[in-house]
């Protein structure tokens, strides 16, 4: 996992770079520079664009990393990029037109609860078309091995034009529409950069001949949209389905919360940068045996350091409320709820990589449309009961049944299961540690509570990983900073 290893190690310095900037604006400069009912109104708008995004993509990501590597001649490749670069078009063009001559309706729909949420119905749809084809261009690289600039693009450009934007906002040098214009233009911006730099790796060939499989491509990309990009589209729903019940504001407290859950999420979304495409290769070349080595490896370290992540974040928790404004100040079961979420995605491994990748595709559009219904359905039963925390017991509810179903179903296709024996001794090692912190009293500033209960959570967490060398990839990183076997 050399490879692997070393860009999943650089994503991670990038990904966690961008998250500490979004931290500084979710819940720092949102949560003071602006209104509880303007920050949901941002966070709307980014959520609807979200759902959006691979729709319009029309599963183009996807397919340009399954596929790339199964073309051996330049011209071959040429052909295929240049179907990829205009497919997503057959779904932005006639949603445009539809967003055009339908605009007071799609404004009507969305608020409903709302009214502020009308005027925006293109702002949303120029952002998820950037949204979209950065993706396309992030594949581009992502098939040349190359993601670190992308993930960068991804993770910190838009957030420190956030952070611009809201020091400005705070000036009264822009008002909130201005803001938000602003933001699509930071979108824009974005894709146009990534544009260039895959176009510098690989610049296509544009040619009006069609790969010979263009079929299997199109109902490939096809049930992408239906299924795979499901998982994406879900983790925004909730936020868009409480517009519908609850004041806009609550969409702001939702938001913080999930924010403080998603950076569990982060060496996942790192890894999966380069597992994706390597996940691809052994699929293509019937590489069985290094396909399960990658499961069960990248299971074990996504796993272990998600885990000692969910525990530093729910220990700081009540310390870390202490310092926002106290309309934000009730989300703690939504951080748990979403960060056992984000514990059992990075258990899977690269799973979702094996089911994109192989011939089993088709079952993405079962799982997803099944997804799908379960979420929404338990949004709709637990949003009006329970509030905020129903959106989050909802998300939960949804993706365990989802998340289980992919892995029993890998097993049963493939024979491969993610779980060793060192997955146990993380999971005992993490409860244990979780046990013994949290009846530790620690009774300083918040701010230094939470540096000090880290250090040591961190410090005992990894030493008892080295010392019993639970996971060699961990262990091998662990040995070039402390030096000695």
């Amino acid at each position: 996992m050399g490879i692997v290893l070393k860009q999943s190690l650089s994503n991670t310095m990038v990904t966690y770079l961008g998250f500490a900037i979004g931290a500084v604006n979710t819940l720092f400069l949102y949560t003071n520079f602006m209104q509880p009912e303007h920050y949901g109104l941002v966070q709307l708008i980014l959520s609807v664009s979200g759902v959006l995004m691979p729709i319009l993509a029309f599963g183009v990501p996807n397919s340009l990393v399954k596929f790339y590597s199964s073309f051996n001649t330049e011209k071959e490749q040429d052909q295929f990029l240049g179907m990829m670069l205009f497919l997503p078009l057959l779904f932005i063009v006639p949603i445009g037109v539809i967003s055009f001559f339908a605009n007071e309706a799609i404004g009507k729909l969305l608020s409903n609860e709302n009214p502020v949420v009308r005027d925006y119905v293109w702002q949303i749809f120029l952002i998820g078309i950037s949204m979209a084809y950065f993706e396309v261009f992030y594949a581009w690289a992502r098939i040349r091995m190359k993601s670190i600039f992308g993930n960068f693009m991804k993770e910190i450009f838009c957030r420190i034009g956030q952070s611009l934007l809201l020091v400005l906002l705070w000036l009264q040098v822009l008002d909130v529409p201005q803001f938000i214009n602003a933001l699509v233009g930071f979108y824009i911006l974005r894709v146009a950069i990534m544009k260039l730099y895959a176009y510098r790796l690989r610049f296509p060939k544009l040619t009006a001949v069609l790969p010979s499989n263009w079929r299997e491509i199109l109902q490939y990309s096809a049930l992408i949209i239906l299924g795979g990009s499901t998982a994406i589209v879900l983790m925004e729903v909730d936020k868009v389905m409480l517009n519908n019940y609850l004041p806009i504001e609550n969409v702001a407290f939702y938001a913080v919360a999930g924010f403080m859950a998603t950076v569990i999420a982060v060496p996942s979304r790192a890894m999966h940068q380069i597992t994706y495409p390597m996940t691809a290769e052994y699929i293509n070349a019937n590489d069985m045996k290094s396909l399960g080595g990658l499961y069960r490896k990248s299971s074990l370290t996504l796993f272990i350091v998600s885990s000692l992540l969910l525990i530093l974040i729910l220990l700081n928790l009540q310390d870390l409320y202490k310092l926002l404004p106290s309309d934000y100040s009730e989300g703690y079961i939504i951080v748990f709820w979403i960060g056992l979420v984000k514990v059992y995605d990075s258990l899977l491994g690269n799973n979702n990589s094996i089911l994109f990748n192989s011939k089993y595709y088709t079952s993405v559009l079962f799982f997803g449309v099944l997804l799908a219904i379960l979420a929404i359905g338990f949004n709709l039963w637990l949003i009006p009961k329970f509030g905020l925390q129903g959106a989050a017991i909802a998300s939960f509810s949804a993706f365990f049944i989802y998340n289980s179903l992919k892995l029993y179903y890998v097993k049963t296709k493939f024979g491969l299961q993610p779980f060793t024996k060192e997955t146990l001794k993380v999971l005992l090692l993490v409860l244990g540690l979780a046990l013994v912190f949290s009846a530790i009293p620690f009774s300083f500033h918040p701010i230094l509570n939470i540096g000090v209960k880290s250090i040591l959570i961190s410090v005992v967490y990894l030493l008892i990983l080295y010392k019993f060398r639970i996971s060699e990839d961990i262990h091998a990183v662990l040995h070039r900073y402390l030096g000695r076997k």
